[in-house]
């Protein structure tokens, strides 16, 4: 038995080292994105007579108030409560995705119908489902291990419901958080041992439908076609691409200064949002640029760490899809904003100013610091065991060495009475 004073150094373990590197990466983040919303919206709300220029600041505050709450309840034990709780938020999910497409209910902007709600209080349901669908591939594998072998297996259901919730995303339209489920996705199905051939199949059927689509529709077609030449178009579907680009390309490399962008005041529209990289690069140069990625990358490090290290599949598949989906989110921005890849609208995760986003990825990273939490207490388990049977071990020396002792010391008094006795007859 383990000894009171070990027990308490046990309970006084300082925190794990991922759940360090993911707390300390959000709050960076976190902070990264209060100051380059209020660069990136105060000058232009103030020159259209919009308040005082903290407006989006205020409110980007409040989301992320209200996401660091859900964050800190899910990474207490949120892990088995999302795991009873997938089957309902996946079907609220589809409820409100379908909502979406109701007349009076779903909000279009920019030509694109994907929220709920009324004035400032909006909602992506998208967002919801990005995170539904990663707790549903990650309990439906972790349970049935078995479906990863054949494509016919994975179908039923798992396909079938992303493909239902990605068309559903994809007609607002919303290609872009379309294509992070897909990649994230894959990502739990590589985790989960799916063969390569499977997934090649799979990849292949994604690939056609993206082709079909970018063919088909002119939402898809006018973003792919600024893409390919988006100096062509400068004036009309390629102007943001364009415009970004010129943002990144003036800051240099140490950038021209916090608040001193130019061109999100006169020519970079959604400077706050899908845009944020490009006025990050202006202001703060390929320095700051790096900086933020290198934030993302410690959450990629620490987050597969802890798939790694996780107790179970379930928790394990947890990780590595959050991780994934967080990823894939950044760098399909990055991209984006750099020219290369098509602009897709997806934001920079905890950086961008947005509700749903926000809100929804910061709940991720709670159940993140959940498996991170849980896999160095299985560590810390494993060495409190390991370190309990060594001084079992040592006890069992300690023990067997005092009976050899003992029973050396009895062979020679044995001896010496032996000797004794037979002198004495000998005088005798």
């Amino acid at each position: 038995m383990s000894s009171a004073p070990g027990r308490a150094a046990t309970r006084r373990s300082p925190q794990p080292l991922e759940q360090s590197i993911l707390l300390t990466a959000t709050l960076c983040l976190l902070a990264a994105g209060a100051v380059m919303v209020y660069s990136a919206s105060s000058a232009r709300t103030l020159l259209q007579g919009h308040g005082d220029g903290t407006g989006y600041l205020i409110k980007y505050c409040l989301y992320g108030g209200l996401g660091l709450l859900v964050m800190r309840a899910l990474s207490r034990g949120g892990l088995d409560a999302a795991r009873r709780l997938t089957g309902p938020l996946l079907a609220v999910s589809f409820v409100l995705l379908l909502a979406v497409k109701v007349p009076h209910l779903g909000i279009k902007v920019n030509g694109a119908q994907r929220w709920l709600g009324a004035g400032f209080v909006q909602f992506q349901p998208s967002e919801l489902m990005k995170l539904a669908l990663v707790l549903y591939a990650a309990a439906l594998l972790a349970r049935r291990p078995e479906r990863v072998r054949s494509v016919s297996a994975l179908a039923r259901p798992l396909l079938v419901v992303a493909a239902a919730a990605c068309l559903l995303i994809a007609v607002e339209p919303d290609i872009g958080t379309a294509l992070v489920i897909g990649v994230t996705l894959a990502a739990v199905l590589i985790a989960a041992g799916v063969p390569w051939r499977v997934l090649a199949l799979l990849a292949a059927a994604a690939a056609a439908v993206v082709v079909l689509d970018a063919l088909a529709s002119p939402y898809s077609r006018a973003r792919l076609t600024s893409f390919l030449h988006p100096y062509a178009h400068a004036g009309s579907s390629g102007f943001q691409a364009v415009q970004g680009q010129i943002a990144i390309g003036s800051g240099g490399l140490l950038g021209v200064g916090p608040g001193r962008s130019v061109q999100k005041i006169f020519y970079l529209p959604e400077a706050h949002t899908d845009f944020i990289l490009a006025v990050i690069g202006e202001e703060l140069g390929l320095l700051g640029v790096s900086a933020l990625l290198f934030l993302y990358g410690l959450i990629a490090y620490a987050g597969l760490q802890a798939a790694r290290a996780a107790r179970g599949a379930y928790a394990r598949l947890v990780a590595v899809g959050i991780t994934s989906m967080i990823l894939c989110q950044a760098l399909l921005n990055v991209f984006a904003v750099l020219g290369l890849a098509p602009l897709t609208g997806v934001p920079l995760p905890l950086v961008s100013y947005g509700s749903s986003n926000l809100v929804i990825v910061m709940a991720g990273m709670g159940l993140l610091l959940n498996v991170a939490g849980g896999a160095s207490h299985l560590a810390a388990v494993t060495r409190r065991g390991a370190r309990d049977a060594g001084d079992r071990k040592q006890r069992r020396w300690n023990e067997d060495g005092a009976q050899a002792d003992r029973d050396s010391r009895r062979r020679d008094r044995r001896a010496r009475r032996a000797r004794a006795g037979g002198g004495r007859r000998a005088t005798g």
